[in-house]
């Protein structure tokens, strides 16, 4: 049995619900939940609060996700009684080139388990960036089934761009964390590590042209940043730096919309992107879970803990057979969810896939960008291998949408690579098989198991379920804390059909998140003592 995190902080990690009759937003900073809320609060849908949410993070948590990044979102409406994918990933330039990308022998295996390559040029720097399809994918979502404007939906993110990045203890960890990364770009570094150091709690950063950007982006639209002027900057600046992704690879990107798949469970019809994501592992574990436990008891049982972990074991097999050697790592990545007063419910990941991406900010938009290159394997003749204009198609991330009796019930995502899938199926499993509350369900502890040679267990669990599990897997006992997250970092919201109430809340394991009630948006003043760091 190992032990590496048992008990090694003191404290126990909780964290507040929101509770509303008209909806709900959780997230991983709860600024950008607000921002979301605020549609609500305006009479915008959830859609509108899960597009200003996302936009709101690129001001707020630039080092997960943002204007630079991908994801996949699960929409249900419910008016139509129907959910909707979005798959908004990434993209390789038209005129990619294994010989940019040369294997390097001495250097370890990059987190999504392929080989490193010379100056780390697939997961650090100008090289390592794909097409972007976040803008095209929140606009999409917005124009087709939202009902504010993007200039009413944009203006909080721009409020916070204009305000600066408020620097914590939480953000000088994240930029740490990445120092060496970030000081590879000069941009980057100007921005977070002033004086060659990372910034310190209770400044303030300035990140040059990102609120004019999401300006533009706002009166524009994805129209601007794929086919119009602000492409030509994003061209510019991405040329100049070494990629070769052209004008050409912005205007051929494209939205994919599509029914999701969906897995049956208890009553409970769970909605997720499919395939290209973690949703062919969840409805395959919650399929082993189920054989092993037909009837469930009252409340979880050792047993209960033992049919999780090896249905998560399974999936995972069936998964590393299937796509060989993709292991993402990591505890990165942005998850948030919505609901509204008339039951459409929203899920919605997104990521720079590592944290800070590329490390690259492209100096005449303020954009962080992606290294989601990594997702692609440098040597020839593998299915994963580097192809001009392939697309990113297997992915850890895992937004979920459960519905019962046509009304949305909850909805739940998560970040952190391999360890999504595991937390969100389990919160999931928890409200399905229990009826636990979202709040009861996310504050519960939770393993993490991926066909890896150990099961991690949280010490919280009773001396019964430990020994259970460790009669059949070794196990890490690992306590949850804030860094590094070991049982991911998880966003949901649910609905009552009943009452009406909404609940809104993210994991005990984030400091600067949480969910927001529908309320008008107001950023705090800071004070005019704080210093403000400016590239």
């Amino acid at each position: 049995m190992i032990q590496p995190h048992r008990d090694i902080e003191n404290w126990t990690l909780t964290t507040p619900a929101a509770r509303s009759s008209r909806g709900a937003v959780a997230s991983q900073h709860r600024l950008a939940a607000q921002a979301g809320a605020a549609q609500l609060d305006a009479g915008g849908n959830a859609i509108d609060a899960i597009v200003a949410t996302a936009y709101a993070l690129n001001a707020v948590e630039p080092w997960m996700s943002g204007l630079g990044g991908a994801g996949f979102m699960v929409i249900w409406l419910a008016k139509e009684q129907r959910a909707v994918a979005l798959d908004f990933q990434g993209t390789l330039p038209d005129d990619m080139r294994l010989e940019d990308y040369p294997v390097d022998p001495a250097l370890p295996a990059t987190p999504m388990g392929f080989p490193g390559v010379v100056d780390n040029a697939n997961t650090e720097g100008y090289r390592s960036i794909t097409v972007p399809g976040a803008v095209a994918g929140l606009d999409h979502a917005l124009s087709r089934f939202g009902s504010r404007s993007r200039s009413d939906v944009m203006t909080p993110a721009i409020q916070l761009a204009e305000r600066g990045l408020h620097v914590d203890w939480f953000t000088s960890l994240q930029i740490g964390v990445c120092a060496r990364t970030l000081a590879r770009d000069p941009i980057s570094a100007s921005i977070y590590l002033p004086g060659g150091h990372p910034a310190t709690p209770e400044s303030r950063l300035r990140i040059p042209n990102l609120a004019e950007t999401l300006g533009e982006i706002a009166e524009g639209g994805a129209e601007t940043f794929y086919s119009g002027a602000l492409t030509e900057r994003i061209v510019s600046d991405l040329q100049a730096g070494g990629s070769r992704i052209s004008r050409a690879d912005l205007a051929a990107y494209e939205v994919f919309e599509y029914a999701p798949m969906a897995a049956e469970h208890r009553g409970y019809t769970l909605y997720t992107p499919g395939e290209v994501s973690g949703g062919l592992r969840q409805r395959e574990m919650l399929a082993y879970a189920l054989e092993a436990m037909p009837t469930p008891p009252e409340n979880p049982t050792a047993e209960t803990w033992l049919a999780y972990a090896e249905a998560l074991e399974q999936c995972w097999k069936r998964h590393k057979v299937r796509n060989g050697v993709i292991t993402e790592q990591g505890a990165c990545t942005s998850s948030m969810s919505s609901v509204d007063a008339e039951g459409n419910m929203v899920a919605l990941t997104y990521t720079l896939l590592n944290r800070f991406g590329s490390g690259v900010t492209l100096p005449s938009t303020g954009m962080l960008m992606n290294d989601s290159v990594s997702y692609f394997d440098p040597r020839p003749g593998y299915p994963t291998t580097m192809e001009g204009g392939k697309r990113i198609n297997s992915s850890n991330m895992c937004p979920t949408v459960a519905v019962k009796d046509d009304e949305a019930r909850f909805s739940v995502g998560a970040s952190g690579g391999n360890l999504i899938m595991p937390a969100v199926t389990q919160v999931a499993a928890l409200m399905m098989d229990f009826d636990m509350s979202v709040e009861d369900a996310i504050h519960h502890p939770r393993i993490d198991a991926s066909y890896r040679g150990s099961v991690r267990v949280d010490p919280r669990f009773s001396p019964e379920t430990l020994a259970k599990l460790g009669q059949r897997f070794e196990l890490e006992i690992a306590q949850q804390v804030v860094f590094p997250k070991l049982y991911a970092c998880v966003s949901a919201v649910s609905r009552n059909p009943t009452t009406g109430e909404c609940v809104g809340i993210n994991d005990p394991t984030q400091p600067v998140g949480g969910g927001a009630a529908p309320a008008p948006f107001h950023i705090e003043p800071l004070d005019d003592d704080e210093p403000v760091v400016r590239p």
